[in-house]
């Protein structure tokens, strides 16, 4: 597609790319069963003939608005910084195995030539109580061959938000329920921070949490791998957020795996989104965040919330699910993040996993009214509701 057919829409702040595809967003609420590979186009297929190019085998375009993708694609404009954003990977507990489109996502993101590749969480299938300590740590090291050697090799930086099937925070008495998966989580990334090619500012909670700086943006990602965030770190996210690095950077992004508001179906129950939304928001927003990047709810949804927005990646690996009050059928995702920096805008461009399809905003619901809170879809304004849509209740999703 031709960049003079793609619209683009401005709205306080956050550029929407709509592509001319006739791709529908998110998912039935029942998990998706396990689809062979041959049902997926394979990164061969959706890539230039040949393996996947390295950085130092092609010519690398990164001019703000040059259009740059895989071959046969839709290849967006590409903005001052690129993100690809990737989340929930993970297949069966213990699994040491990945989707199809988790393998053909990885292996296309160096054709999006993005500056650094972002992970909401859930990056291995643990948070089962039966999971030995040599099973646990068979799955970061399937991880590590899958997902992160290609990664490393593409020469793309990598940060990630630990999940609640990586490394739960979840607690009893004030011990930590799964703390074998804690600990092992630590263990993998205590031996591969220096691969992850990140210029950290705080590393001391690494990889619980942590703060880097890379590319004129700021990054904060907080442990949200439970529905609650310990007090002392929201004190520590305050003062970081507040900092002459954070502060003198152009845009500032936090990242965490629970997100503060429920979108989708079968997890808009408590202890499945963030306690304390309000608040945390409320903090966001008096250090100027721009966007607060979750996952969890594997279902991808482009929101805002006052003047915070709020990227619900969905899943890339198995279970993804439908957005609250929707019937549509359920499907992988990968975004692509450009930020233009001049303007503190970014742009969203979300590929439908099984088709390969860019996912249109327009077929997104408008809003999205949870059990704690209405999330409005980032092009829309509160005052753009009908007095139908004002008075829209929660409805509950099916159990």
């Amino acid at each position: 597609m031709s960049l003079n057919r793609r619209r683009f829409i401005l709205f306080s702040g956050l550029a929407i790319g709509a592509a001319g595809s006739s791709a529908v967003a998110c998912s039935r609420p029942t998990v998706q069963a396990e689809s062979a590979a041959s049902d997926l186009p394979s990164a061969t297929e959706t890539a230039a003939p040949g393996q996947v190019q390295s950085p130092t085998d092609m010519t690398a375009d990164t001019t703000a608005g040059t259009p740059v993708g895989p071959a046969n694609l839709f290849a967006p404009p590409r903005g001052d910084i690129r993100l690809a954003i990737i989340s929930d990977l993970n297949s069966a507990y213990g699994s040491t195995d990945y989707r199809p489109e988790v393998i053909a996502g990885i292996g296309l993101l160096p054709d999006w030539q993005p500056d650094m590749v972002l992970c909401s969480g859930d990056m291995v299938a643990g948070q089962k109580l039966s999971l030995t300590q040599s099973e646990i740590e068979a799955m970061w090291d399937a991880f590590d061959e899958k997902i992160l050697s290609p990664i490393r090799t593409a020469g793309l930086p990598f940060a990630m938000t630990l999940g609640n099937h990586d490394a739960s925070s979840y607690q009893d008495n004030g011990e930590f329920v799964y703390i074998v998966d804690r600990q092992e989580s630590e263990k993998y990334w205590e031996g591969h921070q220096s691969d992850t090619d990140l210029t950290f500012v705080e590393a001391d909670g690494f990889p619980f949490y942590y703060s880097f700086k890379q590319n004129d943006i700021f990054y904060l990602t907080w442990d949200a791998s439970s529905a609650n965030i310990p007090p002392e770190q929201i004190a520590w996210a305050d003062r970081a957020l507040a900092s002459p690095e954070a502060q003198s950077a152009k845009l500032r992004i936090v990242m965490g795996h629970l997100p503060m508001y429920a979108v989708s179906q079968r997890r808009d129950r408590p202890g499945e989104y963030l306690n304390q939304a309000d608040e945390l928001r409320s903090l966001l927003e008096r250090h100027n965040v721009h966007t607060y990047i979750s996952g969890h709810h594997h279902a991808y949804f482009p929101g805002k919330v006052n003047d915070l927005h709020m990227l619900h990646a969905g899943a890339l690996g198995s279970g993804p699910k439908s957005l609250l009050a929707t019937t549509t059928p359920p499907f992988q995702t990968l975004t692509i993040m450009d930020v233009f920096l001049d303007t503190a805008s970014t742009l969203y461009t979300t590929y439908n996993m099984n088709t390969m399809a860019v996912v249109e905003p327009a077929a997104l619901p408008r809003q999205i009214v949870g059990p704690n809170g209405r999330e409005l879809r980032e092009d829309v304004a509160l005052e753009e509701l009908s007095p139908e849509e004002r008075s829209q209740p929660y409805v509950p999703s099916q159990t």
